[in-house]
């Protein structure tokens, strides 16, 4: 779709937001959303949305012919323009495919202080982690971090005996040895998975590790158990008011999308 949109441009238009990020590699992007391009002209046909931001030379690079937004940039964009709970998956995706950082995104917000949506910018940009491999893994952060509870580190290495590394976890708190994975379908449905699983899971165990395992149905309809068992591993009190402001937004949001 994004391709179509440039071409439909007359391969003048820059490609951007989340069409920027699937051009630049991003996964779990919904192919029934409109292309998005920036251009003066903002004129579009049905399934594209132009805007017309001014773009200097450092927020644009090329993925062959096309002038596309650049990593940050595009982060930056979609943190504006998404509610946190959307925008904050699709960050992590593209800092985790370009290499950029949260850090070079919220450089272009600084440059940019007077755009339409910074302010959500700010807060989506600070929440970011490109150690996040799928967003249920960015979901389960957010939930986290909106309980207040201490932030996780991401793709923790766990090593063997020997020192070198064996497992890693999806995120967690290595000084209190607790971890969260979101175990996908195939983790319940294939028994070679399967297999593995229980040996990973008696390894860590034995190493002194507490693993919260969440399922896709757990994390969207049972958010406040999930903060629970957390904060219990950890020791930790969750912010109540907090979590509750949020529960409105996360069962709207979660609730018109599956993720596997």
């Amino acid at each position: 779709m994004a391709v179509a949109a440039w071409l439909w441009s007359g391969r003048l238009a820059t490609v951007a937001g989340c069409s920027a990020a699937a051009v630049l590699g991003s996964r779990w992007l919904d192919a029934s959303e409109p292309a998005e391009l920036i251009r003066s002209n903002r004129r579009a046909p049905e399934k594209i949305r132009v805007y017309s931001d001014s773009l200097c030379s450092r927020d644009v690079c090329r993925v062959g012919d096309m002038r596309v937004t650049t990593p940050a940039r595009t982060a930056f964009d979609i943190a504006r323009r998404l509610p946190l709970l959307v925008a904050v998956p699709k960050i992590d995706a593209v800092l985790r495919v370009s290499g950029c950082s949260a850090l070079d995104a919220q450089a272009v917000l600084n440059r940019n202080p007077g755009l339409r949506g910074t302010r959500n910018a700010a807060i989506a940009l600070g929440l970011a982690d490109a150690g996040a491999e799928s967003p249920p893994e960015s979901l389960v952060r957010l939930l986290v971090l909106m309980a207040a509870l201490p932030r996780p580190a991401t793709q923790i290495v766990v090593p063997d005996d020997y020192g070198s590394p064996l497992y890693r976890l999806d995120l967690g708190w290595p000084q209190h040895k607790v971890a969260i994975e979101y175990d996908g379908a195939q983790h319940w449905t294939d028994p070679t998975q399967r297999a593995r699983d229980i040996e990973r899971l008696e390894f860590l165990a034995a190493q002194g590790w507490t693993i919260i395992r969440l399922s896709w149905v757990q994390l969207r309809d049972q958010p406040i158990s999930v903060v629970n068992r957390v904060a219990r591993a950890l020791g930790a009190v969750p912010n109540v008011t907090l979590m509750h402001a949020f529960l409105d937004d996360w069962v709207q949001q979660l609730h018109v999308r599956r993720v596997s």
